[in-house]
């Protein structure tokens, strides 16, 4: 899935939403892109569970395309 995530400006942002996910799925594969705000995102967990795990990291998903 890819989320568009905003308020990611750097490095420990990348790490930060990286963690927040593998903390729920150590398997996930995350990739972020912090110039288009893009996190794609191969997981085991529903688009709502990946959306809470980055809000809780102290970020805002915009949008979820499954």
């Amino acid at each position: 899935m890819q989320v568009q995530v905003e308020g990611m400006s750097c490095g420990h942002c990348v790490k930060a939403v990286t963690r927040a996910i593998t903390e729920r799925d150590a398997a996930a594969k995350v990739n972020v892109d912090l110039d288009s705000g893009r996190v794609d995102v191969e997981s085991r967990l529903s688009p709502a569970e990946v959306s809470t795990a980055i809000a809780d990291a102290g970020y805002t998903v915009k949008g979820i395309h499954a």
